[in-house]
């Protein structure tokens, strides 16, 4: 096993654990479903994700980076930038691409059918940050890895930058309780489960706001920042209106949901619109 693997398989299992302790001792909302059987439907889409994206990108964004400063590619190996600059704004342009990647997913229909695996779950908590339809993680995977090259990102960058997201990701989609007033100082610094679960609501004008996975500061800065949910953290619906049932939401039927479901209207081109409404065909 690499260096680079023990340290991100161990603070995968380390967050994990703690956020899944925390979300049994002090959970923000009650389950509506079955917890067991909701896990077993996302631990198994994120194990297949896993083996997939071994299989396909045995080198994955860290290779690329490697490689990068080898050859001499990308913007910071070309025009020399000192290394500490180079890994600060690496952190914050990937931030910033993998917020620009979830608008998009929400903005093209095509990929929304994609993302939609994402939204379906009828709870949200630490296992809903790796529940994505495989085809999503491969698309992501060359996004990523296609920026750090161009950037040429410091190796140490990239490895910060996926252990950060893994985290923080984790954290935010976390059934957990934060006091008032310390969510309000942190969601300053980094998207807060406060903040995130605004996101996973079924009210489509809070489902297209806080994209952001680790910083806050694009949701501010582009205009796609909402405090809180209209009904409340109690009182709000998780998921998508037109998936209400968990038989609906199987495993088997995840994996088909982009081929065969039906996407309502929640992509940023139907804002507004009845989240219910099937697309009119073409």
């Amino acid at each position: 096993m690499t260096d680079e693997t023990t340290v991100r398989l161990g603070f995968f299992l380390g967050i994990f654990l703690v956020m899944g302790v925390w979300e049994q001792v002090a959970a923000r909302r009650p389950l509506t479903v079955s917890k067991g059987g909701r896990w077993l439907n996302n631990v198994g889409i994120i194990v297949l994700d896993s083996v997939l994206v071994k299989l396909a990108f045995p080198v994955a964004a860290m290779g690329v980076a490697a490689a990068a400063a080898g050859s001499g590619w990308g913007l910071f190996n070309v025009f020399a930038v000192p290394r500490v600059p180079a890994v600060i704004l690496s952190l914050l342009l990937l931030d910033m691409v993998i917020y620009l990647q979830h608008l998009m997913f929400h903005a093209v229909p095509t990929l929304w059918r994609l993302h939609m695996v994402h939204h379906a779950d009828l709870d949200i908590d630490v296992t809903t940050a790796l529940r994505f339809h495989p085809i999503e993680i491969l698309l992501s995977m060359c996004i990523k890895m296609t920026v750090v090259a161009a950037l040429g990102a410091p190796v140490i960058a990239v490895l910060i930058f996926e252990v950060v997201l893994n985290g923080t990701a984790m954290f935010n989609h976390g059934n957990v309780r934060l006091p008032e007033a310390l969510d309000r100082i942190l969601r300053l610094l980094v998207v807060t489960p406060d903040m995130h679960r605004v996101h996973h609501s079924v009210i489509i004008r809070e489902t297209n706001s806080n994209f952001g996975f680790s910083f806050p500061w694009w949701d501010r800065f582009f205009g796609t920042y909402r405090a809180q949910p209209v009904a409340g953290h109690d009182g709000m619906t998780i998921g998508l209106s037109q998936y209400r049932k968990p038989d609906q939401v199987r495993l088997d039927k995840l994996l088909l949901l982009p081929f065969v479901g039906n996407p309502g209207h929640y992509s940023l081109s139907s804002i507004g619109r009845d989240p219910l409404a099937i697309l009119p065909r073409r």
